[in-house]
């Protein structure tokens, strides 16, 4: 099953741009009152029998179900037939609000997240359609339920033979988005490896240098704007609590956020494309990004945004046909290249050389070319076997293109403008 997810920009009238909001704030108030109902009831059972918190809590009857989500679920069916709030907003989007928060729960227990936090006013910033329509989607336009047909900025077309099964409206700072998910019943190989191996290895002082000794400036996304950030954000201070000012104050910040963030992911699409037209095979290092985000240079990290950049590189990797793989990265900055001698340094020193044969390269190069040698090896076979295997991928595309169907989705996939992000 292949899945993608399309985002476009929408345009609204003031009716329509009106009722987004209020069934955003109605989800969110769903959601505050359902995970108040799961937090008493937790609370209500943290102490001993025989024994009394030192905080107020509601007392609970020791047999109340836990209010899970098909109990909360069949509460909020009642609750819509006597509350006109609840009525006015379509009954799925209210519901995937409580399995929202369910799945929250589940990561704070599977993946160790913090536990879910109440929203603010203005906090909610999306919601889902999950069931579409009858013929939904036109040349300029989408239709959503409750909505109707909404004007869509259609930069790209929607790939031939892809089913819309849900919608997702997201509120912005530079307005509102419509994220579609479409969906094609076909399963697709993974890449093989082939072609000419390429290691990269992410930094500060560069942003990554590749095994070829190639070296990209890391662009300071954050700290461009930091100064004007601190002046917008010390003038927030001091504006009253809930005046309109406040408000459009609290908008500019938002839209200097998000062009950060929107510089940050064009910078990382476009170099994650340039790395894949050097390349048939690319490797990078396993990070602990989490660990390093809350070090010394944690301001600086996640300015970098690596974790950002890897995952759309395995994206842009997969899609252009690129093998992406990442391989363990202690002591590669502490190794010969060329004969695996171990060459200790500080992080001062930024020139690799060696002393047993004598090899001089950039540091960061030359940790690269250590992630490229580890990601030969794991393949398992020698970059000459890689580089002769070529021909047969082609091959194995064009058997796999024989028959109609198949032809149609490799020019969805690989074709314009799929291929073209």
């Amino acid at each position: 099953m292949l899945n993608l997810t399309y985002a476009y920009k929408i345009n609204l009238n003031s009716g329509k741009t009106a009722l987004i909001d209020q069934t955003l704030e109605v989800c969110r108030k769903v959601w505050n009152y359902a995970l108040r109902e799961r937090r008493d009831w937790i609370n209500s059972r943290k102490c001993r029998v025989d024994a009394c918190s030192i905080h107020s809590e509601y007392i609970i009857p020791a047999d109340t179900p836990y209010p899970s989500k098909s109990l909360q679920e069949k509460a909020l069916t009642v609750a819509k037939k006597t509350n006109e709030e609840l009525k006015s907003i379509n009954a799925q989007v209210l519901q995937q609000v409580l399995r929202k928060l369910d799945t929250a729960f589940e990561d704070m227990k599977r993946k160790g997240f913090g536990f879910p936090r109440f929203k603010k006013f203005g906090q909610m910033r999306s919601f889902v359609y999950p069931q579409m329509l009858k013929d939904p989607l036109g040349q300029d336009w989408v239709k959503l339920p409750q909505l109707g047909k909404v004007e869509v900025i259609m930069h790209r077309p929607i790939p031939s033979g892809f089913e819309l099964k849900q919608a997702r409206i997201v509120k912005k700072a530079s307005g509102y988005y419509v994220m579609l998910s479409l969906q094609l019943d076909v399963n697709l190989p993974d890449t093989p490896p082939s072609g000419h191996p390429l290691g990269i290895d992410v930094g500060l002082k560069k942003f990554l240098a590749t095994s070829d000794g190639e070296l990209i400036k890391r662009p300071k996304f954050f700290e461009a704007l930091a100064t004007k950030l601190k002046l917008l954000q010390r003038r927030l201070k001091y504006k009253k609590k809930g005046s309109k000012n406040q408000a459009k104050l609290a908008k500019k910040i938002a839209r200097i956020h998000q062009q950060i963030h929107d510089t940050r992911k064009d910078f990382h699409f476009k170099l994650a494309h340039h790395l894949c037209d050097q390349a048939g095979m690319i490797f990078a290092e396993q990070l602990n990004l989490k660990g390093m985000a809350k070090g010394m240079l944690g301001k600086h990290t996640l300015d970098a945004g690596w974790g950002q950049f890897l995952q759309l590189l395995s994206w842009v990797c997969w899609k252009r046909g690129v093998y992406f793989a990442k391989v363990v990265a202690a002591g590669t900055s502490q190794t010969c290249p060329e004969c695996d001698t171990h060459v200790s340094k500080n992080l001062s020193v930024r020139v690799h050389e060696c002393p047993e044969c004598g090899y001089k390269t950039d540091r960061d190069v030359a940790a690269a070319q250590i992630v490229r040698n580890r990601g030969v090896s794991a393949v398992g076979q020698t970059v000459e076997e890689i580089a002769c295997g070529r021909d047969a991928l082609g091959t194995e595309l064009l058997s796999l293109g024989s028959t109609g169907r198949d032809r149609n989705l490799l020019e969805a996939i690989l074709g314009s403008p799929f291929h073209n992000l």
